[in-house]
């Protein structure tokens, strides 16, 4: 493999492990902000309870989050030193403005959450475990902003000296279109993700018969939060879409691996071969105009094909090849809309239950649930996938192309033995991460203080 290989596959491979957290970290965060706002103002033991559990959950998550992601930062610079310097004067501001301003804010509120149980008065301790909700939130928006940037650049000038861009509208990194839809879609996301992990965990305890009348509330809240935002974050995903197709569409004709311009546009539901040399894949039941629904919201819509748009890039940019591996874009696109149906459907199921009162003794249910909890990851990291895979060649949209962002100095064999490294490292802390973080996910709530007796700092 060439250094340009490794080094997307290192980058890869961190910012997936990275990921798995994030959500997680700011979907777990809002449900333990509401846990810990509903025993503020009921005073139930069992709320406390949970909010005390769950925040263990979080605390582990965001630790092993921040290690994680501390990795990619050291990365543009190992591996991406030509990138970072041409683009640094504008992807470095986004970057500046998340270390300094919602990682600081996060860090600082949960510290002060983890100690302040017996310190701090109700309404301030309640308000320090929001802020750390917020400022996960505001972490993702920072990156977004500098990933949006990549994918549709806007706010530049590009320096007459120099000839890289340089910022001149802030404003407008956060006015992106690409980030509006694609931040909202993360964050609907990631609640999404944070409800299925404590509708998983409390499925498990109540199939074991662990405190139920705790879990039943807290696999209540879970439900109730699941089911609409999984369908608001599939409608925002659809919009993001028709985004993405105006702006980059490449990465649109790819997701159906559409060769050849189309009006109006059919969806497969899967296809057999097809690839990027391949421009007769079997489609099976395709679907008349849901493509063209998809892409651009009207019946009939048109799509450009992949040969229409490397025509047009090659008058635009020059020769070479600009189509994406359709094969990742194709199915990277599938696994995430088939999955989101599945979630979507359990969450339904346990709504049912609910309501018929059912919902603490069904126990394929409970099996079913547990199981579930995989899938927001595999969603989440197909999500990925067809976003970071369409844009290639391009490591920034019509400015960079991914070769030439590598850095320079840096031999095939650094990159390889980092690789190694990185991965032997990962795959000790992905271990340790899932010893901590199902040994507390199955341990029974703490009981719960005695009137009037201070409530002590967490421990772990």
């Amino acid at each position: 493999m060439s250094q340009l290989d490794l080094a997307r596959l290192q980058f890869a491979m961190t910012s997936i492990y990275h990921f798995l957290f994030v959500p997680v970290t700011i979907g777990l965060g809002f449900l333990t902000a509401l846990l810990q706002t509903g025993w503020h103002r009921s005073g139930r033991a069992e709320l406390l309870q949970l909010t005390r559990f769950f925040g263990t959950l979080l605390v582990i998550n965001i630790a092993v989050g921040v290690v994680t992601g501390l990795v990619q930062e050291f990365q543009f610079g190992m591996d991406w030193s030509a990138y970072s310097r041409t683009v640094g004067d504008v992807f470095g501001a986004p970057l500046a403005m998340e270390g300094l301003a919602a990682f600081f804010l996060e860090s600082t509120f949960l510290g002060l959450w983890l100690f302040g149980w017996d310190r701090l008065p109700p309404r301030v301790h309640l308000a320090t475990i929001w802020l750390v909700a917020v400022g996960g939130a505001l972490s993702a928006a920072f990156i977004m902003a500098a990933n949006s940037w990549m994918q549709h650049p806007v706010g530049y000038t590009i320096d007459p000296s120099t000839g890289r861009p340089q910022l001149n509208d802030v404003w407008k990194l956060f006015t992106n279109p690409v980030f509006l839809r694609g931040y909202l879609h993360v964050i609907l996301a990631s609640l999404v993700t944070g409800s299925v992990v404590m509708l998983a965990v409390s499925a498990w305890q109540l199939r074991k018969g662990s405190s139920p009348l705790a879990f039943h509330a807290a696999a209540r809240l879970a439900l109730v939060v699941l089911v609409p935002v999984i369908l608001a974050a599939m409608l925002v995903g659809s919009e993001l879409g028709v985004t993405e197709g105006k702006y980059q569409p490449m990465k649109i004709a790819g997701a159906e691996a559409q060769w050849d311009t189309c009006q109006p546009c059919s969806f497969s539901l899967f296809q057999i071969s097809g690839g990027k040399n391949d421009m007769t894949p079997t489609q099976i039941i395709a679907i008349p105009h849901l493509l063209s629904l998809l892409a651009t919201n009207h019946w009939n819509g048109k799509v450009l094909g992949l040969n229409a748009v490397q025509a047009q890039y090659e008058q635009q940019y020059g020769p070479g090849s600009y189509i994406p591996n359709i094969f990742i874009q194709y199915w990277s696109m599938r696994v995430m809309a088939y999955l989101a149906v599945v979630v979507l459907l359990v969450g339904l199921w346990g709504l049912w239950l609910l309501w018929r009162k059912r919902l603490s003794g069904a126990r394929w249910f409970h099996r079913v649930a547990v199981w579930a909890g995989v899938l927001p990851f595999l969603m989440n990291t197909a999500g990925w996938l067809l976003t970071e895979n369409g844009r290639q060649p391009w490591i920034v949209q019509g400015l960079q192309l991914t070769r030439n962002g590598v850095s320079p100095s840096v031999s095939t064999a650094t990159v390889a033995t980092s690789l190694v490294v990185f991965l032997l490292l990962y795959a000790a802390l992905a271990a340790v991460a899932f010893v901590l973080l199902t040994r507390y996910a199955r341990k029974e709530l703490s009981p719960p203080p005695a009137e009037d007796t201070p409530i002590p700092a967490l421990t772990y």
